[in-house]
């Protein structure tokens, strides 16, 4: 029975395996490989921080199928040659076709002191501690976010609501907030922010961390916790993959979304090269093709010469409980309409995945 082996039980797996057990052939089975016994929402880990969210609200269960096995663990190695991949406590899973979505890290641009000095929202694991570490914090405490991206962005609000005894500094590169996206939308974010206390430096240059302190260029701020929230890569086992790679380290894959010398070798979400940004929307529709390949090559047909351009539909942002903002379709959506839109897609994807 061939074997189709999922590494990580984020958002394209996810979708991967949703599709393939409805309808999955009588001489393939799968394994789902994950170092948590359930599929997380990554996109809400900013909520997990904050404390105004449990780790029961942001985690699915993965589907039950007779020929669906799940395995735990921490995965070490990919063997390509002997199409292999191995686990921390010395399993060794084999595979006929491999899906490999491990996600990604944090990136800390070779700042000084970044790593050891911030916390992460990355994995559920660090989100748990950096929400113990910025409740734990005294009243009147200093916490600084650096980078103004979605996550940082959702953070400092959600902090915000959460601890309103907190001054709250948000570090963001560019010149305004969501530079790339319409000024109406920046504009929106911005006034939030002045509304509710956050201080957002805008043209920051973190040069280095020290515990208790960060330099935005040469000036030295004293925090009293940092989230490093700048920017990803992927995990380290990817990185350190055999394969041409592009300049974020992400291996490069066909429009088939198999690396280049491997066609049983597929890389979903967060791993893979692309040109759009990493977002669990884009690796559900990259999924959704790496489904259509895998029924085609398992039945022995010719794939498409081209296959259809993924574009994504736009995104959602939270600001606290009850203030939001959307893009979709070139349209922005502000306030309360916003926000319900995020906690409907949200509620939606949970009931569907369950």
């Amino acid at each position: 029975m061939g074997k189709l082996v999922l590494l990580g039980g984020g958002y394209g797996n996810m979708r991967v395996m949703l599709r393939l057990l409805n309808s999955l052939p009588l001489d393939r089975e799968v394994v789902i490989v994950d170092r948590a016994p359930f599929h997380s929402l990554k996109t809400e880990f900013y909520a997990l921080a904050a404390g105004t969210a449990t780790d029961k609200e942001i985690r699915v269960s993965f589907p039950e199928h007779e020929r669906l096995t799940a395995v735990y663990g921490e995965v070490v190695e990919i063997n390509r040659a002997e199409k292999v991949v191995l686990l921390e406590d010395g399993q060794r899973i084999e595979y006929d076709d491999l899906v490999i979505g491990l996600g990604c890290e944090d990136k800390y641009h070779g700042v000084p002191g970044a790593e050891e000095h911030t916390y992460s929202i990355q994995t559920m694991g660090q989100s748990r501690a950096t929400f113990q570490a910025l409740c734990g914090l005294p009243a009147g405490s200093t916490v600084g976010i650096v980078g103004a991206g979605l996550s940082g962005i959702e953070l400092a609000s959600e902090l915000r609501e959460s601890r309103s005894d907190l001054k709250i500094k948000l570090f963001d590169r560019g010149q305004r907030i969501l530079k790339d996206f319409p000024e109406k939308l920046s504009k929106y974010v911005k006034d939030w922010f002045v509304k509710h206390n956050v201080d957002v430096i805008a043209n920051s240059n973190i040069t280095k961390v020290e515990p208790g302190k960060i330099f935005n260029h040469e000036d030295e701020i004293l925090l009293d916790a940092v989230v490093w929230t700048a920017g990803v890569q992927p995990v380290k086992i990817v990185r350190d993959m055999d394969v041409e790679k592009d300049k974020h380290d992400r291996p490069l894959v066909t429009q088939y979304f198999n690396v280049l010398d491997d066609e049983h070798v597929y890389i979903v979400g967060d791993c893979a090269s692309s040109d759009l940004p990493p977002t669990a929307q884009l690796a559900e529709e990259q999924a959704e093709q790496i489904v259509k390949v895998l029924r085609m090559r398992w039945k022995g047909e010719h794939l498409p010469e081209k296959m259809p351009d993924i574009k994504l539909k736009g995104f959602m942002g939270a600001l606290g409980k009850k203030q939001g903002f959307v893009y979709l379709a070139d349209t922005t959506v502000t306030g309360r309409i916003a926000r319900l839109m995020k906690s409907g897609l949200l509620w939606y994807y949970k009931r569907q995945n369950d």
